[in-house]
């Protein structure tokens, strides 16, 4: 899963926290508490989630419980992944 971490955040430093250091962000950081990613930015995030990892996201997954962190990204998109 490590590897599914790196991806992302790889993504948001580079489409979100482009002047950041790298510690600024923690895996398990919420990004809305953060202020990281807005509703917009969560559409993004989306788009490049199943462009990326050839998943699919059903609007009743677009959840906090699933998006809102590094962390729970990497187990939802493995989740996906394993299908």
């Amino acid at each position: 899963m490590s590897d599914t971490v790196q991806k992302i955040r790889a993504f948001i430093f580079d489409n979100f926290l482009f002047d950041a250091d790298e510690n600024a962000l923690g895996n398990d950081d919420s990004f809305l508490d953060k202020g990281v990613i807005d509703s917009t930015g969560v559409l993004e995030l989306v788009g490049w989630m199943e462009e990326a990892f050839a998943i699919q996201v059903d609007d009743m997954e677009l959840t906090p419980e699933n998006l809102d962190s590094v962390n729970k990204l990497a187990v939802f998109i493995q989740s996906k992944l394993k299908g």
